[in-house]
């Protein structure tokens, strides 16, 4: 996951770029930023270890309006001069996810809001109102605390590069697997228990960690649409809208994702730059403040 550094994007090589409106979802494990010059959008990430240096770089551009939200904007805020602005964390992501829609999919008017961060978190938003309706604590926590459990392997980007290598077939029990040579009642290649067949293996030693990896991110990605259209079936909606930091260059779990939404009857739908949806939310709010 490639990360700006601080001073690229507050300054120009030569001279500073004045930026009036700045939104900043302080998460678990990024630091999402969205600003906004003559009405064009910039996004940027950092990892929440920056925080400090994040928040110092911030009490330099002294004409910008700053509004924080997420878990960690409190402690973002004991690093900063000025007071900023706050917005409630679902609040910021359902305006920013709104946002986003108008501007690519303007279609969608009810619908489930599913943000995977560190964990996820799962939102109503209907014509009038939006509520969250629940989550579980399956996410990009998980994937990565898994992949280091059981390959040793702590960078984001090898653990996906890795897993879009592996095949699931020697660990995940599939329906199939179970049903042999008879007619499921449901499709066969749906999983019926994740890591189930390695009980089944004489040693675990001679898996290989693109297997592995590929099991963990088919572990997150089932939850998480599973969990989603269970919420969308019990609100009366059909589309499924998947936004997060967990979905960043993870084209297995975007496919992942689509495919068992889509299987278990439901619409997906997957929105430009929806991991910034706090952050867009976070500066339309202070915006408009």
């Amino acid at each position: 996951m490639q990360y700006a550094t601080i001073s690229w994007w507050i300054f120009a090589e030569k001279e500073c770029i004045a930026i009036k409106n700045i939104g900043i979802d302080v998460g678990g494990t990024l630091i999402k930023v969205a600003s906004m010059e003559n009405d064009v959008l910039s996004f940027n990430k950092f990892p929440v270890a920056q925080i400090e240096n994040v928040a110092i770089e911030m009490n330099k551009l002294d004409d910008a309006k700053i509004c924080l939200t997420g878990g960690k904007a409190e402690l973002f805020e004991s690093f900063m001069i000025r007071k900023p602005l706050h917005i409630v964390e679902f609040e910021a992501t359902c305006r920013g996810v709104q946002y986003l829609l108008n501007k690519y999919d303007s279609k969608q008017q009810e619908y489930i809001v599913t943000n995977v961060g560190t964990g996820t978190s799962i939102h109503h938003v209907g014509k009038t109102k939006h509520e969250r309706i629940g989550g579980t604590g399956v996410g990009g926590g998980t994937l990565l605390g898994l992949a280091r459990l059981l390959t040793g392997l702590t960078d984001y980007e090898d653990i996906v590069k890795l897993a879009s290598k592996g095949e699931r077939d020697r660990i995940d029990l599939k329906v199939s697997h179970i049903y042999e040579d008879a007619e499921p009642p449901i499709p066969g290649d749906l999983t019926a228990s994740n890591f189930g067949r390695m009980l089944k293996l004489p040693s675990t030693d001679e898996l290989t960690h693109e297997e592995l990896l590929a099991s963990v991110v088919g572990l997150v990605g089932e939850t998480v649409a599973t969990t989603s259209v269970l919420a969308a079936q019990n609100c009366g909606v059909s589309s499924v809208v998947f936004i997060g930091s967990t979905f960043i260059d993870n084209e297995l779990l975007s496919e992942t994702v689509q495919r068992y939404t889509l299987l278990r009857g439901a619409s997906p739908v997957f929105v430009k730059n929806g991991e910034y949806s706090g952050a867009i939310g976070a500066l339309l709010y202070g915006a408009r403040s």
